[in-house]
């Protein structure tokens, strides 16, 4: 008994083994295929979105070609794979990506019944509504008996059942398949189906420049839920969720460092250890990820520090004009704070 006990106590054992080396694979396989899977909005200005030559741009599509940096030193060894509300984490679940980022929201449900895991928040949104002006409604707490659009397979449905729920408010959810049917039917104003449009404030402020005439519409000031937002990825592969976590924690490093683009060559002099352990002329924390000792260079290099990244895709000076707010360094009154590189 003693022996059939020894012997199925190294079977699991071993078992467990070989599980765990299956999970660790996907650094592995990304290497081989030569570039990273990247699952991205269907078309969402300023996080990921297409031109009329197929190029993808966005602070979700930097975040992926930041990876690819880190792994290749090209940001360009990234497939960017158009994805809905509804398939984005079948997708990552089925292994069609290895990493999620497409504005998605990190919760409770998302992270434990669906067996993903969320490394990072690289965006602090929240959830608004946006009304036409013709409306004469300056506030939430008017749209009672509202009929309000949505995309479905998203959090914005729940969000606002709770918030008209709080407030004994009645409405109607007309939620569509895509964003791009939602947004549409708004604008028309289609059988007066849409009274309101509602996603994050982000969200918002892409969608708007979609319309026919944005000037005609107004996003309202409420702010009713958290919506953090970051790359997702599948459970059970800790080195890839640590590259895909210390890869947004490195931009953030970065910039409160002063390290971007256009300085990265000059402060790899730096005798200053946070910077030397950062872009790796110190310490071997590239080689702790699996990846070489510059491999932030790469990234600040080729893709940027969080603030460049931010700024020109969903800053003041771009078409979105979103302040830092939330996503400002911690430094600066914001909540994007990264642990010590050390």
């Amino acid at each position: 008994m003693h022996r059939l006990a020894l012997v199925l106590a190294l079977g699991i054992a071993c078992c467990g083994a070989a599980s765990s080396a299956s999970a660790q694979a996907t650094l592995k396989t990304v290497q081989a295929r030569g570039h990273v899977l990247c699952g991205v909005s269907q078309g969402l200005p300023g996080f990921s979105a297409p031109n009329d030559k197929g190029q993808w741009s966005g602070l979700d599509v930097d975040f992926c070609r930041a990876l690819a940096a880190a792994i290749f030193n090209d940001p360009a060894k990234v497939t960017f794979v158009p994805l809905s509300a509804k398939d984005r984490f079948t997708a990552l679940q089925s292994g069609d990506i290895e990493v999620l980022a497409r504005n998605s929201t990190w919760t409770l449900s998302r992270d434990t019944a669906l067996g993903l895991d969320f490394p990072a928040i690289t965006f602090y949104d929240g959830q608004g509504f946006m009304v036409r002006k013709s409306l004469k409604v300056s506030s939430a707490l008017e749209l009672t008996g509202a009929s309000i659009c949505t995309q479905t397979g998203t959090t914005t449905e729940l969000n606002a059942a709770d918030y008209f729920h709080a407030h004994n408010m009645t409405y109607e959810m007309v939620a569509f398949a895509t964003n791009d049917e939602a947004i549409k039917t708004y604008d028309t104003g289609e059988n007066g189906r849409c009274d309101a449009f509602t996603t994050d404030i982000a969200g918002l402020s892409a969608e708007r420049l979609k319309l026919a005439n944005p000037d005609d519409h107004v996003v309202l000031p409420e702010v009713i839920s958290k919506e953090p937002l970051g790359p997702a990825v599948r459970h059970g592969d800790a080195q890839w969720a640590d590259i895909v976590r210390w890869t947004h924690f490195a931009m953030i490093t970065a910039e409160e460092l002063g390290v971007s683009a256009a300085t990265v060559d000059t402060m790899l002099k730096s005798p200053n250890p946070e910077v030397r352990r950062l872009l790796g002329t110190e310490g071997n924390a590239g080689e702790q990820l699996g990846l070489t000792k510059d491999w932030v260079v790469r990234i600040v290099k080729r893709v940027g520090n969080y603030g460049e990244v931010f700024e020109r895709n969903v800053g003041k000076d771009s078409p979105l004009g979103i302040a830092r707010g939330q996503n400002a360094l911690w430094t600066k009154g914001g909540l994007q704070y990264a642990p010590p590189i050390r």
